[in-house]
């Protein structure tokens, strides 16, 4: 068997996020492969109508975010990778025995998924991905495997400890497509991170080809927990989003297992290409320079961290930087799936509620530019980007407009130039907007009614 490898070294592709150029974390698969099986294809379909996704991150790494333990926002900080930010002042064994012993005070008692559901729905977001487990091992779901879970620890006996379900119950009421965020390595696993060696880059660390019915009891692990994530406990779910590295998984049976109790169920095995279980691709923390023609995804953090870290709200982008990011990524393809989380005790931070109530001012006036809608041949022009209606009938424009600055009088791009005659709308007002043709495009006078701080205007215009 060959070594299991980690890739998650910086990719050197640099892409342009609103407002500062950053590097792709992952960047996505080589190569794509077309599903074939009908109620996956319907899913997957109904899937690309939504546009706009919650990712959630949560478990002990936010209660380690909230004492001080580690900023890192995740569970990296187990590891020796070189961006880890942990405290430096104790002895690894005990950072890492006080890290795992932290389900003993994990205990977010004011944790409030309708209140989150609601938030994000206003926002104009459709989905969900919530780990169900990380990296480190912490189950936030009832899992037979291993007592390493909620279901264990200080939240034990809150009625409402299954935070797996509880959210998922929660935000399918309020009409979202749900999905299992599920990591294949897990380095509370004796089976995965032996004791008999020191441990490493996030990788298993130990040789499996010597030890292959050690790595075998790993694999029955993990598709045990497919198993119960996906068996009906947690109703429909939708999406398995599997996060890790490398092929040798026995990705066949977890299919097989998860498909067999939830028909159609998209699976999401990131970054290994030519499984045939990449439903639809989902790089990480930038946006392809081209527009793609096959499903996809970009999962981008609010901040830096995909867990809440007090120290992180500095970093928070602008309700208009991601509006300006989600308005890309759909004119390219694409789906935004925006990466925040509850703090340690289970409250929202007032910077991520004051967010999603923007964001959610201008999807709730221009959301039929985004929602619904597919690529055009001339996606993009300038500051302004293109879609179009799923019937072709329709194309949106959507003209970013620098944050902080006045609105223009004008706007003016190439390409998707209506006939003359037809009829141009602003989806922010409704109304007709007054337009002529010029040497330098079609140019549209912009309603005075517009609201200062409106971070893009969107107009809908006959087909040409």
């Amino acid at each position: 068997m060959k070594k299991i490898r980690l890739i998650l070294i910086l990719i050197n592709i640099i892409v342009s996020l609103p407002g500062s150029a950053q590097e792709f974390i992952q960047a996505k698969s080589e190569t794509y492969v077309t599903p074939t099986d009908p109620a996956v294809i319907k899913k997957l379909e109904q899937w690309q109508d939504l546009k706009f996704g919650m990712f959630i991150h949560y478990g002990l790494y936010t209660q380690a975010g909230a004492t001080g333990l580690s900023n890192q926002g995740s569970s990296w900080s187990l590891t020796n990778m070189s961006f880890v930010q942990r405290d430096t002042t104790m002895e690894y064994s005990d950072f890492k025995q006080k890290y795992f012993s932290q389900i003993n005070s994990f205990n977010p008692q004011k944790l409030n998924p309708e209140k989150l559901a609601r938030l994000g729905k206003k926002a104009g977001m459709k989905y969900l991905i919530f780990t169900s487990k990380h990296h480190d091992g912490f189950n936030l779901f009832d899992t037979r495997q291993t007592n390493f879970s909620i279901m264990h620890g200080a939240y034990k006996n809150n009625h409402n400890a299954n935070i797996l379900k509880y959210f998922f119950e929660a935000f399918r009421k309020q009409g979202y497509m749900v999905g299992a965020y599920y990591s294949k390595p897990d380095w509370h696993s004796p089976y995965y991170w032996w004791d008999k060696y020191p441990t490493s880059n996030g990788g298993e660390n130990y040789n499996t080809r010597e030890y292959p019915e050690r790595w075998d009891k790993f694999i029955q692990f993990t598709n045990n927990q497919v198993a119960e994530l996906t068996n009906g406990d947690y109703g429909n779910v939708d999406i398995l989003w599997i996060d890790a590295w490398g092929q040798e998984w026995g990705m066949n049976r977890k299919a097989e297992i998860a498909r067999s109790k939830q028909p159609g169920i998209l699976i999401i095995e990131r970054g290994t290409p030519g499984t045939g279980y990449e439903d639809y691709q989902t790089p990480e923390q930038g946006i392809p320079k081209e527009q793609m023609s096959h499903p996809w995804e970009s999962c981008i953090t609010l901040g830096k961290r995909w867990s809440y870290v007090p120290a992180d709200e500095q970093y928070f982008k602008s309700s208009a930087q991601v509006i300006h990011t989600l308005v890309e990524i759909v004119a390219k393809g694409g789906s935004l799936l925006l990466g925040f989380s509850p703090k340690a005790d289970g409250t929202i931070a007032q910077s991520i509620i004051d967010r999603l109530e923007e964001i959610g001012k201008w999807t709730s006036r221009n959301g039929e530019a985004i929602y619904n809608t597919r690529n055009t041949e001339i996606y993009h022009r300038g500051n302004t980007w293109f879609t179009q209606s799923k019937d072709g009938k329709k194309i949106y424009a959507i003209t970013n407009l620098e944050e902080g600055k006045a609105i223009p009088s004008t706007v003016t791009w190439q390409g998707n130039e209506p006939a003359g005659g037809s009829v141009i709308k602003c989806l922010q007002t409704g109304k007709k907007v007054v337009w002529k043709k010029t040497e330098n495009g079609i140019e549209i006078t912009l309603p005075k009614e517009l609201p200062d701080n409106l971070p893009a205007v969107a107009f809908v215009l006959t087909k040409v």
